[in-house]
């Protein structure tokens, strides 16, 4: 026959763990969001603290300007994968003849037109130098 007081001392343990239970869970969802939120503040700090290492570099003050500008340059440059192949057509001109006109090989073109890679600074002015081209004048330069 099992003791009263083992019994109930094993039935006070169950229901205190249960209650126990219910309580940190709430504080272990707490200090996720928390660690969540720290490691977000982290990362900014991060990206803030070289953003001003890259300002405070001896000879980069006079060059900031140009860069923005730039910046503002390539943000007028836009690309679309769709475009390319339009005006590809528009100039009927093959893959490997524009890629001769960018200066790029022909599977460059390729993948910009399927959407698979996005060209270079460089090249997104070499393709909206093309977009001013006529078939006539892309007939010439090709012919050079």
């Amino acid at each position: 026959m099992p003791n009263i007081g083992s019994i109930l001392k094993s039935e006070i343990a169950r229901i205190a763990r249960r209650e126990l239970r219910g309580e940190t869970q709430a504080l272990k969802k707490s200090v996720t969001q928390y660690r969540r939120q720290i490691a977000q503040l982290k990362r900014r700090l991060q990206t803030l603290e070289r953003q001003i290492k890259r300002q405070g570099r001896p000879g980069t003050r006079s060059a900031a300007p140009v860069e923005e500008s730039d910046d503002d340059a390539q943000a007028r440059l836009r690309f679309s994968a769709k475009g390319l192949a339009a005006q590809r057509r528009r100039l009927g001109l093959s893959a490997a003849a524009v890629a001769k006109l960018l200066g790029v090989s022909a599977l460059s073109v390729y993948k910009w037109e399927s959407g698979k890679t996005r060209p270079r600074a460089k090249q997104l002015e070499a393709i909206a130098t093309l977009r001013n081209m006529g078939k006539r004048e892309a007939a010439e330069k090709l012919a050079a």
